[in-house]
């Protein structure tokens, strides 16, 4: 996949090196590249197979949200990295980054179209996700889109939405899941296990003395969401290896580690040191909520059960 940076209103984003000469796309941040932003992607390649165009996913360096300087600004799913590969893997050909400037912020959509899609990008089809806009003009819906797409030379077709019987699927969706906890619900919505990565660093060693060593992970961003405080069984990734593990999020408070949130792995079956490896967390399942021990016994005694409960999850 080509990732074309520093797009210019109005400028040709010159050679796509991808063999075509004009795209068919769609817009949008992307977070997670949940199952509904394949189902878009995939009705996006069909579009272009049909004419004979690229496939172009337009998307934007960072959430508008925090561009603009909004009193909310959702948690990411990804990192920009993380979301350009999960990108890729669907089979694009072309991958635009754009700055959400306020500049580009005050453009209404017709304007976008032909100064960014058309000039810039070469984009000859539009896909539009059936509940998107864009463009400072939100409240412009499909019927426009098509009419500024006839002025400026794009076709314009909408997106069906993904059927599903299960959880709501979409971005903001799966942050509420994972605010409740539900990483299973997530991982519906998704089409895979929430992951969570960053760098392991050195924590109290509680773990160690308790007979379960654990990894404290320090998310790659802040700005990544964290599941809601609790007991999680998980796979680690680390190396280009993967073991099972159990996952506590919180404050431990059986060990008096005061406020701070901790997000602890303990690898069942690895021995060895992690401090300053980079370390991935992919969240199966919810074990329990997190709770006050009268004693070490006690918590020691539910450690056990707890790492007997994600083998079993995790089919180990």
């Amino acid at each position: 996949m080509k990732i074309l940076r520093d797009i210019q209103p109005d400028v040709p984003a010159g050679d796509l090196c991808v063999g075509r000469s004009a795209f068919c796309a769609t817009i949008g941040f992307f977070d997670g590249v949940h199952r509904g932003h394949c189902h878009l992607l995939r009705q996006v390649a069909e579009a272009a197979r049909q004419r004979g165009l690229g496939t172009l996913a337009v998307t934007f360096t960072d959430h508008p949200r925090r561009a603009l300087g909004g009193n909310y600004v959702p948690p990411l799913l990804t990192t920009p990295e993380a979301k350009l590969q999960l990108l890729a893997a669907t089979g694009l050909d072309a991958c635009a980054l754009l700055d959400f400037t306020p500049a580009l912020a005050s453009l209404g959509s017709a304007e976008f179209m032909e100064r960014y899609l058309l000039r810039a990008l070469r984009v000859r089809c539009l896909v539009i996700g059936y509940d998107h806009h864009f463009g400072h003009d939100r409240t412009a819906v499909f019927a426009d889109y098509v009419q500024y797409g006839r002025q400026c030379g794009i076709e314009v077709i909408p997106a069906l939405p993904l059927p599903t019987d299960g959880p709501s699927v979409s971005s903001s969706a799966v942050r509420r899941y994972l605010d409740e906890g539900a990483v299973d619900a997530a991982a519906e919505a998704l089409g895979r296990p929430y992951a969570l990565g960053g760098t392991v660093v050195e924590g109290r060693h509680n773990g160690r003395l308790l007979g379960f060593p654990t990894a404290n992970l320090r998310p790659a961003s802040a700005q990544l969401a964290v599941p809601a405080q609790g007991v999680y069984a998980a796979r680690a990734a680390w190396n280009g290896r993967t073991w099972p593990a159990m996952v506590n999020i919180g404050h431990r408070p059986t060990l008096d580690n005061g406020n701070d949130v901790t997000i602890e792995a303990h690898l069942i079956g690895f021995s060895g040191d992690l401090y300053g490896a980079p370390l991935t967390l992919s969240f199966v399942s919810r074990l329990r909520d997190e709770r006050t021990f009268h004693s070490l016994d006690a918590l020691r005694h539910q450690l056990a059960a707890d790492a007997r409960q994600a083998q079993s999850i995790l089919g180990v």
